[in-house]
């Protein structure tokens, strides 16, 4: 290590000692405090009211023309509605990608039903449709055709969606389409989220916009709103009394978080722009390490970029790398581990062709948040770049 780089290493050291660097970090906008205190103000405190309506008309009008929005308390919620919803029951088989949150697969287990794992291709880290038909057909010739897809668009990148389409539409197999990381992404001009027979979406606290905790489910098909509304408002039937027909959830979101979402909704854009101006640093700032790899764009796709991450050559290379931001108070995070090898899901049947869990090995989440500053990317990147040199 040359004189230079060390002293550069001790500074930066020293800079990021009392200062932590988040992964993807909430960033709040400027309404969202008005909006909260609108439903104190009126006392608008239940999982109803003025900011949930509006918050929902902000997402549809986003996603575009034609869906239908209920807001709910999580995204993982809105999983366990759609799969419902769908029909899925004990017993039932859902091809789900393999190369995702475990929320993308807990849901099917609530139900009694079993994942059936896909892992990914190379363009856009998701779900290979190669692998997806071939599961298909042997899931039928064993006699368990399966009822829904759950297809992810990882870390923002929209998944093979002609595609994935195609093949559900061939077989007849509905998309619950896992937009949990893809507020704003889009697939030849089209939103992320209106793909599927439904989509889901998060709010958590590391996500693009955050109501702290929450999601939605949104679709074209307003009596799957209607039902979702229904069975997240613990399935009351339409009479004075409390009376109930169907297991229902308290899954709605609270009035006072919607208030929070109103205001980031009105931020989105620029909190899409500021992290692909991260993924752009990132991208340029280390051209020269020939090692690492990013996630491009296939032609038609546009990644929010959520989290913006990188392949090293090895998992030691890996590790060096996250070790050594660690090392500097700067959180970054592997790849997520592939649900097939998770030890709940060991026994699950799954299609792998090696292509997730080399991802895991290799990948790395690097600080994404909207509200890093150009100085802080770039300290990382002269950090990473001392792995290398």
């Amino acid at each position: 290590m040359s004189i230079f780089t060390l002293e550069f290493y001790t500074l930066i050291k020293q800079y990021m000692a009392d200062s932590k660097i988040w992964l993807s970090s909430p960033h709040m906008g400027t309404n969202e405090e008005m909006y909260v205190k609108q439903a104190f103000d009126t006392n608008w405190v239940a999982p109803l009211g003025p900011n949930v309506d509006a918050f929902e008309v902000a997402i549809q009008e986003y996603v575009g023309e034609g869906v239908a929005v209920a807001a709910l308390s999580s995204g993982t919620g809105a999983i366990h509605l759609a799969l419902e919803i769908l029909g899925v029951s004990s017993g039932d088989e859902v091809l789900c990608q393999s190369f995702t949150f475990s929320a993308s697969a807990n849901p099917i287990k609530y139900l009694g039903a079993n994942p059936v794992f896909i892992d990914s291709e190379k363009a856009t880290w998701n779900m290979c449709p190669i692998l997806l038909e071939e599961a298909i057909n042997d899931r039928i010739k064993k006699g368990k055709k399966p009822k829904a897809i759950v297809a992810v668009h990882l870390y923002g990148m929209p998944y093979k969606i002609k595609e994935i389409t195609g093949i559900s539409e061939r077989y007849n197999i509905p998309i619950v389409e896992d937009s949990a990381e893809a507020l704003g992404s889009s697939y030849n001009g089209i939103k992320c989220s209106s793909f599927g027979a439904i989509g889901i979406l998060s709010f958590n606290g590391n996500k693009i916009i955050t109501t702290s905790g929450g999601g939605a489910l949104v679709s074209k098909n307003k009596e799957y709103r209607k039902k979702a509304i229904f069975l997240a408002t613990q399935a009351r039937d339409d009479a004075p009394h409390y009376q109930h027909s169907n297991v229902g959830y308290n899954y709605r979101m609270s009035n006072i978080l919607a208030g929070i979402g109103r205001g980031q909704m009105e931020v989105l854009e620029d909190r899409v722009a500021a992290r692909r101006a991260n993924y752009e640093l990132y991208v340029n700032g280390l051209a020269a390490i020939s090692e690492l790899e990013f996630l491009q764009e296939p032609v038609g796709y546009f990644s929010n970029r959520w989290l913006s991450c990188i392949l090293t050559p090895s998992f030691e290379v890996r590790e060096e790398v996250r070790l050594l931001l660690l090392d500097h108070n700067i959180e970054s995070r592997p790849l997520w581990k592939p649900m097939h090898l998770q030890p709940i899901f060991e026994n699950a049947p799954n299609y792998s062709n090696g292509t997730s869990e080399d991802l895991f090995n290799r990948g790395l989440c690097l600080p994404s948040g909207s509200n890093l500053t150009k100085e802080e990317v770039l300290s990382i990147i002269q950090l990473i770049k001392t792995v290398f040199s």
